[in-house]
């Protein structure tokens, strides 16, 4: 059994809306390419983690409160990258060393 139209006319049109339709179709292609591209790209351009985190205090005047590892779940918003040095001058400070990611095992601090 054949689905087509039989005559000339009609298949013209089916002919057009299927060329439209492809059309419609490689578009939506290239755009979704665009946008994989566009991701790729800026994930490509993120900076890395970085190893050590010092989480400060609610406000600007109070001290740091606690010192993470650069991947740490407990690490909250308030929290800004620190060098290796900074991190073990912060503990020899007395700020604390995450309880969940221990940075003080992992830089080898030994407290007094």
């Amino acid at each position: 059994m054949n689905d087509l139209p039989p005559d000339l006319p009609r298949l013209r049109i089916l002919e057009t809306w299927l060329a439209l339709s492809l059309d419609r179709v490689r578009q939506q292609i290239a755009d979704a390419e665009r946008r994989e591209q566009e991701q790729q790209r800026g994930i490509d351009a993120r900076p890395p983690a970085p190893d050590w985190l010092i989480e400060m205090g609610l406000n600007r005047d109070s001290p740091p409160n606690m010192v993470h590892d650069g991947h740490c779940h407990m690490a909250g918003k308030r929290s800004k990258g620190i060098s290796r040095t900074d991190a073990l001058r912060w503990l020899a400070e007395g700020i604390p060393a995450c309880t969940h990611c221990r940075p003080d095992s992992e830089l080898g601090f030994l407290d007094g």
